[in-house]
């Protein structure tokens, strides 16, 4: 970079470190008491000055802060966790955290630090200095007041016998030691004393070969852990006297190797040298195998080692002896073996019985060859195949049938497919536990199952049916077979011993309320997430899932809604109601029965009461006459009045219509209708009624005792009060010729009830002096101005 692009980047760069902590500051409050600030990659170069007084918690991990100063922490107090790892810090005063008395975990790793000087600081449990630039180890006398210690972590190039010394009294948990950068000259070795620590894990350069010479000895030691072990068959011998003094305490169960790249030859080595000592788990992670691999000779003496586990290897030797490689770990004489995450192809049945109980070879390529014809694994209790290439679920089985102890197989994430062969499969009866999820298996693999099995998993499959005849799984008594096509919950007349039930994520559309009958013994079910069709037949599967208790069904309610119809898509089940008279077929024929007989009941009574075939024969005639009235010519049908009054009387009221109302109306020029002599021969009497009232402007009925008796003139009153409607006029004029008692109108006429309650009409007076009232109203009503089309001329009025 040139000079004068130099100030322009810096620039640059701290305008970016500004907006980065504008935008980046976060505040997050973890609980009532705790206030923390995260400031981790932010591009720091400094620790910002403008933190909260309260903050607890500090994190400006992976920044480019180069220095730490008292006034950069002093002011919080409450400061119990700062992280100030991967940063460029090279000197550190201890002095800077004299005001934060509650420090307990400090993190300065993997910065640069060379130097630090020392204050006392008390409340400290967890210090990390590793992965720094220490020649020595930066241990302080004032360190022997951490009696809180729990964690240390260091850094050195060298060591010295007593350079653990001031904290040999301290009984801490984990010491880290990173020896990245460790020298020491050839033929030269050094001694450490490592006292009252659980846990010891020692980094060593990735990428150089091992070469540390170290006497070390510990105290009470239960877990040791090495990590970046690069050995060939030259350096073998000096890996395993590095070894040497750690291995010899008693407490020292639990070996660990992490990033390992060795010969096969310097492994075995390694195997041998480990077999007579106190290690009871060996863990290996992350193996790399170079240069070779050949027959070993291997003595499998007493041990006390109960597991070995090995987690991805990489085998980098493509050309050699399988038998070579997988004889060493099948004859071994310990309890548990995993070997998972390596290209290995298959694995050897022991030449004699093994002490295995435990094997797991997850993620391998196995073939269903596997253990085929295998007698020796007798006290094998635990087998996982899992994400393997098995394909034959009959191979499968037969692979156990001399398994005698065998109670839990996991053979989940293969390719296993179930044929109609495998009705004879041959299991050996001790397997309780069997894991099948994720394969391709479908409905028949229940006839392939082993008959004692209590827990089986069957998750992520291509089952679609439960058969009901299955009838060797009485002690099965937990059945998943969630992910899969399922239509409906199996009953339990099958699985008489079934408690557990998960078939979430099935097709489950209208699931039975008779599971929970026949499934006396269930104490929990999960079978959310189905397309649940919300009709009559969910009803009774959702009451009784209410009705659970939350523990039994769980994911209720939230993980159980309607999918169908869509109109109740995404309703939760527990809101879904329905009326029990639209789900009960017998309940809605007894309610459509009742509503019938009320129905006849009701038109019974009007039959009865108010005469209604009469009034139905009345509208059928006033439809069939209007009908004709339609089909006749235009010119035949004439729309304006021809009438001022048709008048609708009794016959034995005839001789005072003739003789008082018809002249006093046509000397007001009132022209009538009468039946007598305006009703048309040949033409019914029902059409010369209608036609009569249709022509005229008004309809005058003469009401008395006669007229009620009279049933034609009801026929009139009818078709004259439906005009009344159709028309939307007022064209009714009562005249009352003498008193009616009301409970003389028989029922059938509730038309003229009506009218004489609801109209006005005009009384005729007895008393000869108010009849001039009486005659004014009549013309009254007439008072218009209309024209009157008569069959020769216009007549205007």
């Amino acid at each position: 970079m040139t000079p004068d692009r130099e100030p322009a980047v810096r620039n640059l760069r701290f305008v970016c470190i500004i907006v980065i902590l504008i935008a980046g500051f976060i505040l997050q409050v973890s609980d009532e008491n705790e206030l923390t600030v995260d400031m981790a990659k932010v591009g720091l170069t400094q620790v910002p000055k403008d933190l909260p007084p309260r903050t607890e918690v500090l994190d400006i991990s992976q920044n480019y802060i180069s220095e730490l100063q008292l006034s950069d922490i002093s002011s919080l107090s409450g400061l119990k966790v700062l992280r100030l790892s991967h940063n460029r810090i090279q000197r550190l005063d201890f002095s800077v955290f004299k005001f934060n008395q509650d420090l307990e975990y400090l993190d300065l790793s993997h910065n640069q630090l060379q130097k630090i000087s020392c204050y006392p600081v008390v409340g400290i449990k967890h210090l990390d200095l590793s992965f720094n630039d220490f020649d020595a180890l930066p241990i302080c006398t004032e360190f022997s007041n951490l009696t809180q210690l729990h964690f240390l972590g260091l850094s050195a190039t060298k060591f010295q016998p007593l350079d653990l010394l001031p904290i040999a009294h301290l009984h801490l948990n984990s010491i880290l030691l990173d020896l990245g950068g460790y020298y020491v000259k050839e033929n030269e070795s050094e001694s450490l004393q490592i006292l009252n620590t659980k846990s010891l894990h020692f980094v060593f350069h990735p990428e150089s070969l091992f070469s540390v010479q170290v006497n070390i000895s510990v105290n009470t030691l239960g877990c040791l852990q090495l990590t970046n072990i690069k050995l060939n068959d030259k350096n073998c011998q000096v890996f395993i006297k590095f070894l040497l003094e750690l291995t010899r305490v008693p407490t020292l169960l639990n070996f660990t190797l992490k990033h390992i790249e060795t010969t096969w030859k310097c492994l075995v080595r390694v195997f041998q040298f480990l077999w007579p000592k106190p290690v009871e788990y060996l863990n290996i992670y992350n193996l790399t195998i170079v240069e070779s691999i050949e027959q070993e000779d291997f003595t499998y003496s007493e041990t006390t080692l109960k597991a070995l586990k090995i987690e991805h290897i990489k085998n980098q030797v493509f050309i050699y002896s399988q038998t070579a490689l997988y004889t060493v770990f099948s004859e071994m004489n310990i309890m548990m073996l995993t070997i998972s995450d390596t290209n290995f192809v298959h694995m050897l049945c022991p030449r004699a019985p093994s002490t295995f109980k435990f094997l797991n070879f997850t993620q391998n390529v196995f073939t269903d060859s596997v253990f085929q014809n295998c007698s020796t694994l007798v006290q094998l209790e635990t087998l996982i195949l899992q994400k393997n290439g098995l394909k034959n679920l009959y191979k499968v089985s037969l692979m156990t049938k001399n398994m005698s102890s065998l109670e839990l197989l996991d053979v989940s994430w293969n390719s296993l497919e179930s044929h109609r062969l495998e009705e004879n499969c041959t299991w050996v009866e001790s397997i309780v536990v069997l894991n099948l999820s994720s394969n391709t298996l479908t409905d028949l693999v229940f006839r392939c199952l082993p008959p004692k099995v209590k827990v089986l998993d069957l998750h992520n499959n291509r089952i679609m049916n439960i058969p009901k005849d299955v009838t060797h799984l009485e002690a099965l008594q937990e059945l998943n077979v969630a992910f899969n096509s399922l239509a409906d919950l199996p009953g339990c007349g099958t699985f008489s011993s079934l408690s557990i039930l998960i078939i979430e994520h099935n097709s489950v559309s209208q699931p039975s309320a008779d599971f929970f009958q026949s499934c006396q013994k269930i104490k929990s079910i999960k079978a959310g997430n189905n397309p649940f069709q919300c009709t009559c037949e969910l009803r009774d599967f959702v009451q009784h899932l209410d009705q659970l208790p939350r523990e039994v069904v769980e994911g209720w309610p939230d993980a159980y809604n309607c999918d169908y119809p869509e109109s109740y898509k995404g309703t939760p089940l527990k809101d879904f109601h329905v009326s029990p008279l639209s789900c009960n077929t017998g309940l809605l024929i007894v309610t459509i029965g009742a509503i019938v007989l009320v129905l006849a009941g009701t038109v019974t009574f009007l039959c009865l009461y108010l005469d209604l075939p009469w009034y139905l024969r009345m509208v059928c005639q006033w439809a069939q006459t209007r009908h004709r009235t339609r089909n006749v010519p235009l010119e035949e049908l004439q729309k304006t009045l021809q009438f001022h009054a048709f008048i609708s009387y009794s016959e034995h009221d005839s001789a005072w219509v003739k003789n008082e109302l018809i002249p006093c109306l046509e000397k007001e020029d009132i022209q009538i209708c009468l039946h007598e002599r305006n009703f048309v021969p040949g033409k019914s009497i029902v059409e010369n009624i209608i036609n009569c009232i249709e022509k005229s402007y008004k309809s005058i009925f003469v009401l008395s005792p006669n007229f009620v008796q009279s049933e034609w003139c009801h026929y009139e009153l009818y078709f004259a009060h439906h005009n009344l409607f159709h028309e939307g006029s007022n064209n009714l004029i009562l005249i009352l010729l003498e008193p009616i008692p009301p409970n003389s109108i028989p029922r059938k006429y509730h038309k003229l009830r009506a009218l004489m309650t609801q109209r006005t009409y005009l009384e005729w007076p007895i008393e000869k002096s108010k009849r001039g009232l009486f005659w004014a109203n009549i013309r009254a009503a007439f008072n218009m101005n209309l024209t009157l089309v008569t069959e020769n001329d216009d007549v205007k009025i």
